[in-house]
């Protein structure tokens, strides 16, 4: 398996002698130009960052460690040699493709040592599959993680509106795709409003541009549809609609989503991830928009039958009124019949009011006979004198409580003062502390010359040891 430096960087290849690490000849009587280890090695990482500042290199993955910290360590490696590599995590984070032993590799990178082993290295800034196939190899890499995760299941999947009133739109705004989703619009239902959020659709700032695309329609407040258009293309031109990041962006999207990119024949990651995926931009202005044809048919249909339907109400209407006018009696008949009733009314109302007065004025004795019977004043009078007499009883159990609490609380702060070390200090004794603040319990704890502390009953001291006596 053959490897191979790929457009490497060799502007400054082109150094002083005095940057070149070349030994000084000796001469005699002229003192010798000797390095320590350390400065060897940094001087050498230097030459070969400044020389290798950025190369692509090809190769085997072999040795493959990813510890704890996310950064990744390895060997690259062809036929007849090999080279030690890491790859930090800020980096290997970005990989849309997954990284497995044995895999053949294009790294971007520079040439840096490992100082304190001595190793030469690569420190990998970008990578790579290498061989044909590597973009869809990557593709269906990433197609079956999201897969995996959920991110293409019908049951998250949100409907699309029956009749959008506003659509927005993440293209191009100079593309073809955009004039052909304005021109089915405009000949189906111009009425539609449509919001352009522009971005690129190609290239390597394409996939950033478009999340924030997508992120700025979130913000419009009547959106009913998102759609993600471009024209079609080869895989690389497609490939913004295959990242990762515009993946996530679109599921985690709260408005229906429509992915119409590219041709029938083209799939991107987008056309899983999105609610509903279109075959072209023209098909997705389709989709989410009706005939206006069948629109003035369908109401001219309804305008028949609405006028059919009148008709006959009204006839029916007609007949229901001549009948009526048949029926009807001269109104003066009437009012004489309501009005004899309206005064009948009036004399039962009265004499209903008045026996219901009579029974309301009796009750309201029977009740107010009662109430003074049940007064609260007199039950009030005979509960006085017994709570008189618990509040008194209360008031001397708690002058008791009160003095035997004292009593103990005055015991117990003797007993804290007998056994406090801060009595013991009063009494002339002190403590002694190092300077990390532990206690000295002998003479091994300290060294001469080394500085402590004397903590007193008031104050401290700061001592030096002049002198440790070991007991015999």
């Amino acid at each position: 398996m053959a490897g191979s430096f790929i457009a490497g960087s060799t502007e400054n290849v082109g150094l002083t002698e005095n940057a070149m690490l070349k030994p000084k000849q000796e001469h005699t009587g002229t003192p010798r130009n000797i390095l320590s280890v350390s400065e060897l090695n940094s001087q050498a990482r230097r030459l070969l960052e400044v020389t290798f500042s950025s190369i692509w290199v090809e190769g085997e993955i072999s040795n493959l460690a990813r510890p704890a910290s996310g950064h990744w360590y390895f060997t690259l490696k062809d036929a007849g040699a090999q080279v030690r590599s890491a790859m930090f995590r800020n980096r290997n984070q970005a990989l849309r493709f997954a990284v497995k032993e044995g895999m053949q590799v294009r790294v971007r990178a520079r040439v840096s040592l490992y100082e304190g082993r001595g190793d030469y290295q690569l420190i990998v800034e970008n990578m790579e599959p290498a061989g044909a196939g590597a973009l869809q190899q990557a593709f269906e890499q990433l197609k079956a993680r999201l897969a995996a995760e959920g991110l293409f299941a019908p049951e998250r999947k949100q409907p699309l509106p029956q009749m959008p009133k506003h659509i927005g739109i993440v293209t191009s705004p100079t593309g073809a795709a955009i004039r052909d989703f304005l021109t089915v619009l405009e000949r189906r239902f111009p009425s539609t409003r449509v919001t352009i959020i522009p971005t690129l659709v190609q290239g390597n700032e394409a996939a950033p541009q478009i999340v924030r695309a997508i992120q700025l329609a979130q913000q419009l407040p009547d959106l009913d549809v998102l759609v993600l258009s471009r024209g079609g293309g080869s895989l690389e031109d497609l490939w913004p609609f295959n990242d990762e990041y515009v993946a996530r962006t679109i599921a985690a999207c709260p408005i229906p989503t429509v992915s119409a990119v590219g041709h029938e024949i083209d799939f991107s990651i987008s056309d899983f991830v999105a609610d509903y995926r279109a075959p072209t931009p023209s098909a997705a202005a389709e989709v989410l928009s009706h005939d206006q044809a069948d629109w003035h048919n369908t109401l001219e249909a309804w305008r028949q039958q609405l006028a059919m339907t009148m008709n006959r109400l009204l006839g029916n209407q007609r007949q229901a009124l001549q009948h009526l006018h048949k029926r009807l009696r001269h109104p003066g008949y009437k009012l004489q019949e309501q009005s004899q009733r309206l005064d009948d009314l009036e004399v039962r109302l009265q004499q209903a009011i008045k026996h219901q007065l009579l029974n309301k004025k009796s009750q309201l004795g029977n009740i107010q006979s009662r109430l003074h019977q049940n007064s609260p004043l007199n039950q009030l009078k005979a509960k006085r004198i017994p709570l008189t007499n618990l509040h008194a009883r209360l008031d001397a159990a708690i002058k008791q409580l009160l003095e035997l609490h004292r009593h103990r609380l005055s015991e117990n702060v003797g007993r804290m003062n007998a056994y406090s070390p801060l009595a013991t200090l009063g009494r002339g004794y002190s403590i002694l502390q190092k300077e990390d603040g532990q206690v000295v319990r002998q003479q091994s704890d300290v060294s001469k010359d080394e500085i402590i502390t004397a903590r007193l009953g008031k104050g401290q001291l700061s001592c030096r040891v002049e002198d440790v006596i070991t007991d015999s």
